[in-house]
């Protein structure tokens, strides 16, 4: 045979579920976006179509939404730890399960104090609006015995008006870009970092607490670094991250600089003094970089793109 088959998996992308749960007349939600991906011994249905080891990928949509009413949705990594366990340990052809879930946040609406003519305000408890503007994301990968957490962020727009600075840099004869000593630095943050977690004999993190703080830990560092570069600051994101979470090993971070140009409004007669910028979206630097805690090895892939 002049040809062999390499890596392959295949399943179902992009399960959308949404998990109500009533707790009385107060209801909470789970909205998830699920991929999920399986490999092991499907050689024969590429080289002769034959399908006897191939669960249909019908079977794992099916999976996700039976899962999501007989275990719940505790978290998007609780959740994927399931499917990617019943996906090895059920299917002898299946080696390996990646599961990879985008989740989607939603807050209650805050009633108003006056009484509806069908609904007394201070009962409505089932009425939300989508929070904030990140994706919180996770993928489980698990081949039977040792699993692979990596979670993380994307789309969280952040901005520090002032205590960043951009100067001493290379200088050719194509520069043009002004050092500046009081500039506006803001980016979109897409972050994802590794989890220690590696097999059932350890204590699992609470990996609803454990977004929380990381998110809050890279906020805070965010807003607290002078920063002299967009590199230093993304380098005390993710520090600060590692030296506060003991259950993650490495963070990875792809960090758009969403420039911000001061306007030359002398030909009107004014003077702009860091009030009024022109915000541009494109081109923009691209600062990316992976922070480890010491002793580790980096396993989370330089391209974010498809993770």
């Amino acid at each position: 045979m002049p040809t062999i088959l390499g890596q392959n998996q295949y399943g179902k992308a992009e399960n959308r579920v949404v998990k109500i749960t009533r707790d009385g007349a107060t209801h909470h939600i789970k909205d998830l976006n699920v991929s999920v991906a399986l490999s092991g011994d499907m050689e024969e249905v590429h080289y002769s179509g034959s399908n006897a080891n191939v669960l249909p990928t019908d079977t794992t949509k099916n999976t996700v939404y039976a899962f999501a009413k007989e275990y719940g949705i505790e978290s998007a990594e609780q959740f994927g730890i399931h499917l990617a366990r019943h996906f090895v340990s059920s299917q002898e052809p299946i080696h390996q399960a990646r599961i990879r879930i985008e989740e989607y946040a939603w807050e209650r609406i805050e009633a108003s104090d006056a009484n509806s003519q069908f609904i007394g305000a201070d009962e409505v408890k089932h009425s939300f609006v989508r929070k904030g503007q990140e994706t919180r994301l996770t993928q489980i990968t698990y081949d039977g015995e040792k699993w692979e957490v990596v979670s993380g962020l994307k789309d969280l727009v952040v901005m520090n008006s002032t205590n960043s600075e951009f100067w001493g840099y290379v200088k050719d004869k194509y520069t043009t870009l002004k050092e500046a000593y009081d500039r506006i630095l803001a980016t979109q943050v897409s972050g994802r970092w590794r989890f220690n977690w590696t097999d059932d004999e350890q204590r699992m993190p609470n990996w609803e607490k454990s977004y929380e703080q990381t998110k809050k830990h890279m906020l805070q560092a965010f807003a607290e670094t002078y920063s002299l570069s967009l590199q230093q600051t993304l380098y005390q994101m993710g520090s600060r991250i590692i030296n506060n979470r003991s259950e993650i090993d490495e963070v990875r971070f792809s960090l758009p600089n969403k420039h911000h140009f001061l306007v030359d409004l002398e030909p009107f007669g004014l003077k702009n003094d860091n009030e009024v910028y022109f915000a541009a979206d494109r081109p923009y630097g691209l600062i990316e970089a992976t922070i480890l805690r010491d002793g580790c090895e980096a396993r989370i892939p330089t391209d974010l793109t498809n993770l």
